[in-house]
């Protein structure tokens, strides 16, 4: 979702830098300067998507559930396995 979202806010800044000064002008707007600010929001956010999906590739997760034969009670284990480099 944040990989979306990041080239979105690309999308949108290219257009204020670009397009929006030729055609609107406000005072004491510098439209070429909030489209820039995006482009770069959407960048870090797309990066930052990126890093967040590969960590996420690495996680792994095991559940193993058993009957104590003691007790008769089912005992569940979960292990969960980052590979960190």
């Amino acid at each position: 979702m944040s990989i979306g979202f990041g080239i979105f806010l690309m999308a949108v800044g290219a257009i204020i830098a670009w397009a929006v000064p030729a055609l609107w002008q406000v005072e004491g707007a510098n439209w070429t300067l909030i489209g820039y600010i995006l482009l770069g929001a959407g960048a870090l956010v797309t990066l930052f998507g990126i890093i967040m999906a590969a960590r996420a590739g690495r996680t792994s997760q095991v559940s193993r559930s058993r009957i104590d034969p003691e007790t008769g009670t089912r005992v569940e284990r979960t292990e969960r396995r980052d590979d960190v480099l």
